[in-house]
This record gives structure tokens, C-alpha cells and sequence, in this order.
């Protein structure tokens, strides 16, 4: 009796071991779902929708994009997934300004928990509306050191990209802005249309429609390089006036989406695949192009190298500009200086 039993214990667990990797072998047999942690309509929304589309064919199934914004730098969207299975058939569409949410106390996780596809990204500059009275950067600084927290700036959600070239603008510059937070770019920069704020900072690719129709007024680009728009005079750079942003800028983005780490390697793989795939494709290129977004396409160990680092530089700078809650030394984030990387 004794070993009849044990085998029947054996035969159902070699089943069920078998069924596994059957079902991991099989992955993926529906449909896959991407939470982006940011309001629909952004930079990271856009892009995750692009990317996943031009995926889909080549996993046989439909990736359906759904958005929750809120929390602490995409602290709920993230969450929220971090809490379902590994199974890979439930993304978080992420960006680069997830890294701070640790330091200002949106989760207690490191960004080592999930496995990073990154599409790309694009540079950050300044705008105000249309009928502004600041026609010019320095216009803006003046006003701001003459009657400091009088200029109200969105710039996405806090510890985003965008808000933390804001901080660095204000430290440079020794302005000290009124910063209104936004759950993403969408919504910022809705708000210095309806006059809500004075100024926005997001990413040319998200302003650019908004320029080109004369909506916004472009002031400066927070990179070394001046940029060049259809129909739109040459946007300077804000190193040109103040050479001194230097010191934090310029902090380029890295949006895409990303697994859980402890996701099967079979679930990773066919997602990488699917991932370069797209990546080469003839219409995200040109997207990309017509949109002003550099791609990037890294993945795997790359990937998690990138996050690792901008972890360690958003964390210590935000740490260094006094906008953190949490050190990162306590979190065990070390400084860009003391980062390995394999």
C-alpha cells in the first residue's frame, strides 16, 4: 500500500512538473496586459503603446495597454504588478523617473526587481503658453530670483525626469520655483495651457505637436545642444545662458516597459525577441524619427545596467538637491562613483 501510494505522490508530481514547463513552452497563450504607471497620453503611454503594438504579431496575441498613474513616481502601477505572478502576462510600462520612488518613499523595492526592455527616450526643454509675457529663459530666471516662488512650474509627477531637471534648474540657477505636481506630461502641460502654471518641462516629443501649432512657446533645451523644429525658430540650449546646469544636466530618459525579475527565463526570452524584433521594424523607426525619441532597444543585462545607474544618479542627486525622504545609503543605493556594474 505504502508504495503503491508513493508512486501515485510521484506519477502526479512529475505531471505537474511536466505541465509547468509545458505551459512555460506554450507562453504565451492569451492575451498580455501592460499597466504604464504614468496618465495616458504622455511620453511613456505613447511609446508603450507603439512598442507593444508592433510586438504583438510576433507573440501571436494582443497586448492591451491600460494605465495606472499615481503614488510616488509610478509607486501604484508598480506596485499593483509587483504584487501579481511572474508569469509574464502582466508588464509595467515604466520610465526612467520610476528609479526615485524608493528615495522619496513611494515603495521599499529596488529597481533589481524587475527584468527592463527600453525603447529609447527624448531630451527635456522649457516651455511656456503661447501668450506668455517670458519670451526668453533668462526672462524666467529674473523673475523667479525677484520674487522667489512666484513662477508656478509643472513638470510631470514628482520624482519624475521632469522634475528633477526642474530641481536642477532651480539649483543652478538659484531660482526657486513653485513646483505643481501632475500624474504625468499630458496633464502638465495641459496646465500651462489653461494657465494653471507658468511653465512646463517634459520631453520634446511630447511638446513638439504643441510647438509646431503654436500652443507653446519653447525657451530651452535642458541639453547641451540647440534643436531644430519644422516651421519653429531654433530652440538654444539653457547651458548657453547658464553654463552652470552643467553640474546635474543633461539626464537623458529611458522609457519602456519591464517583468518581474523572478519571471521563467523561457518567458524572458521570447519576450526579447519579440522585443528586437520590433525595435527593427521599418514603422518604429520612423516614429521615432518624425517624433524626436533616440531609440535605444536594450534589454537583458544591458537593460538592468541602465536602470541600475539612473537609480544611483536620480537617488543621489535628488539626495543632493535635499528632495529626498529616504537616503539612498539607507535604501543600500550606492553613488554613481562606487557603481559596478557586470
Amino acid at each position: 500500500m505504502k508504495k503503491a501510494i508513493a508512486t501515485l505522490v510521484s506519477s502526479v508530481l512529475i505531471t505537474c512538473v511536466c505541465a509547468n514547463v509545458t505551459a512555460k513552452d506554450r507562453y504565451p497563450e492569451r492575451d498580455i496586459t501592460n499597466v504604464v504607471v504614468w496618465s495616458a497620453g504622455g511620453g511613456t503611454d505613447v511609446i508603450n503603446r507603439m512598442i507593444t503594438s508592433e510586438m504583438s504579431p510576433h507573440l501571436d496575441v494582443n497586448i492591451n495597454v491600460t494605465n495606472r498613474p499615481g503614488g510616488v513616481a509610478g509607486s501604484l502601477g508598480m506596485s499593483y504588478v509587483h504584487k501579481l505572478k511572474p508569469d509574464g502576462y502582466t508588464l509595467v510600462g515604466l520610465s526612467e523617473s520610476v528609479v526615485s520612488s524608493a528615495v522619496q518613499g513611494g515603495w521599499k523595492q529596488r529597481m533589481d526587481v524587475w527584468h527592463p526592455f527600453i525603447v529609447g527616450g527624448s531630451p527635456d526643454l522649457i516651455s511656456v503658453s503661447s501668450n506668455s509675457k517670458f519670451n526668453t529663459l533668462e526672462d524666467v530666471i529674473n523673475a523667479v530670483k525677484a520674487n522667489p516662488k512666484s513662477v508656478k512650474a509643472s513638470a510631470g509627477g514628482a520624482g519624475s525626469i521632469h522634475h528633477l531637471n526642474l530641481l536642477a534648474l532651480a539649483n543652478g540657477t538659484e531660482a526657486e520655483f513653485n513646483y505643481i505636481p501632475y500624474p504625468g506630461s499630458a496633464p502638465a502641460q495641459t496646465a500651462v495651457l489653461t494657465g494653471e502654471v507658468d511653465l512646463v518641462i517634459t520631453s520634446l516629443a511630447e511638446q513638439q505637436q504643441l510647438i509646431k501649432g503654436g500652443q507653446l512657446k519653447p525657451l530651452a533645451m535642458l541639453v547641451a545642444n540647440a534643436q531644430t523644429l519644422e516651421g519653429v525658430d531654433t530652440i538654444p540650449s539653457a547651458f548657453d545662458s547658464f553654463p552652470q546646469l552643467q553640474k546635474h544636466l543633461p539626464i537623458m530618459q529611458a522609457i519602456g516597459f519591464a517583468i518581474k525579475n523572478d519571471a521563467p527565463d523561457s518567458v524572458k526570452n521570447k519576450l526579447t525577441i519579440a522585443f528586437q524584433k520590433a525595435i527593427a521594424s521599418e514603422k518604429l523607426r520612423t516614429w521615432a524619427k518624425d517624433n524626436y525619441y533616440v531609440l535605444s532597444g536594450l534589454s537583458g543585462q544591458s537593460a538592468s545596467n541602465e536602470f541600475a545607474f539612473l537609480e544611483s544618479l536620480f537617488s543621489w542627486t535628488l539626495q543632493d538637491l535635499g528632495a529626498t525622504k529616504i537616503s539612498p545609503k539607507v535604501l543600500g543605493i550606492p553613488k554613481p562613483a562606487e557603481l559596478q556594474l557586470n
